[in-house]
């Protein structure tokens, strides 16, 4: 691109760059539209003005109070137009910004029992979300959760997937905000969970993996803020199919995206003993390590190793990871290597291993398979104090079974007796 000097009054004072959409403020200065409605949004919420980033004088959060500036916007587009051979993008006119009234025309469409019509609406409700912050925040706050969750429910009533579902799942996900009005809303909604746990079983023809990913996000969402009473009756149909969504290689795997919201849900109902064990039940434990010894991603290895440590705090969990044959071997590779989040959880899982579960067979597969090199890694690491502490309850639990290991050094157990 050949140098170009920009007139300074098309650049905006907030981001400096050329305003696509100038905007003007009771305070009579310009800005780029995106930039100071970012500014408005992201000031102190206990007060009803910002700051005037230039004149520092009270301006208030109302965005409807912004007046375009189209003069302004001309010179700037037929600026770029002369200067095109230069390099120089053009600016095109930029749509008139969304405001309630349509929003809420928009709802009262989503309600309406015309599929097409509904559809339609979702479609355009879409296209909004996708175009900035201002428009998501409006949808949000005009009530169009309970407009989606009501659509969901409807569409899992029918017993058919209705048009607009891949439309409803993601403005659900993206205008997501748990405040008091929203949780209402899904916290005791067992219509709401059926209805997604339906659509991830759906046979579906296009769209599969948006659909279903969708589906995930927003019963991550709705776990989140979910009432216990909701968590603690969750069946075993419900953990079945998030298990089976965690196997890469099944017909029920969709994304590494839902993969990672599949593990906090699991996550979420591990709270109550018996989703712990309708987890263990539904094969989960084979799956995680598999999913683990293919995974190169680090937050699902946090997740993996969350859900590990929660599961193996049953004996039937223990079993499991006791069973494979890779079990006891990755949570050892994987120490120290991943984050602090990721070891805190395996010194967990080998902890509760060498407490309940530490048969002769198990200690010598420790050593084999270089767990206990790795608690003497530990040790020595620049890590937290109550790892290090954890390691060495356990080095010296079993001492007599590893003393004459030549990865084992005796003043690894007592240089800190009093730690």
């Amino acid at each position: 691109m050949e140098e170009v000097e920009i007139p300074q009054y098309f650049l905006c004072p907030i981001s400096l760059q050329i305003m696509k959409d100038p905007v003007t403020t009771v305070t009579g200065i310009t800005y780029d539209r995106e930039s100071i409605e970012m500014w408005l949004l992201t000031a102190e919420e206990e007060t009803e003005t910002a700051a005037c980033p230039v004149t520092k004088q009270p301006l208030p959060k109302d965005t409807e109070l912004l007046t375009p500036n189209h003069m302004l916007r001309r010179l700037i587009q037929a600026w770029c137009t002369v200067n095109a051979e230069k390099g120089v993008d053009r600016i095109p006119t930029p749509k008139y910004p969304m405001n309630k009234s349509n929003i809420l025309r928009l709802i009262r469409q989503v309600n309406n029992n015309d599929h097409q019509l509904c559809a339609e609406a979702l479609r355009k409700m879409a296209d909004l979300v996708s175009e900035n912050e201002k428009n998501r925040k409006c949808l949000e706050q005009v009530g169009a959760i309970k407009a989606i969750v009501c659509f969901i429910v409807k569409s899992f009533k029918c017993e058919k997937l209705i048009p607009g579902i891949e439309e409803a799942l993601r403005i659900f996900h993206l205008i997501w905000n748990p405040t008091s009005e929203n949780k209402q809303y899904v916290k005791d909604n067992h219509d709401l969970v059926q209805a997604i746990l339906w659509i991830l079983k759906s046979e579906l023809k296009t769209s599969h993996v948006l659909i279903k990913t969708h589906a995930m996000m927003v019963l991550k969402n709705v776990t989140e803020v979910s009432s216990s009473n909701l968590l603690s009756g969750l069946d075993p149909e419900f953990f079945q199919q998030m298990v089976n969504t965690l196997r890469k290689n099944g017909k029920n795997y969709i994304s590494q995206q839902a993969t990672k919201a599949a593990l906090q849900v699991l996550i979420d109902a591990c709270p109550w003993g018996r989703n712990r064990l309708k987890i263990v039940e539904s094969g989960a434990i084979f799956e995680l390590i598999e999913l683990e010894l293919s995974n190169p991603e680090k937050r699902v290895s946090e997740l993996v190793f969350c859900l590990l440590a929660n599961l193996c705090v049953l004996a039937d969990g223990r079993a499991d990871l006791l069973k494979h044959a890779a079990g006891i071997a990755v949570v050892t590779k994987r120490t120290l290597r991943i984050s602090s989040a990721t070891d805190d959880s395996a010194l967990q899982i080998l902890g509760l291993i060498s407490k309940f579960s530490a048969t002769n067979e198990v200690l010598l597969e420790m050593l084999r398979v270089g767990g206990v090199s790795k608690l003497c890694m530990v040790i020595q690491a620049d890590c937290e104090p109550h790892l290090k502490k954890k390691a060495r309850e356990i080095l010296r639990a079993h001492s007599h079974v590893w003393s004459n290991s030549p990865c084992i050094q005796v003043y690894l157990l007592t240089r800190f007796p009093g730690q």
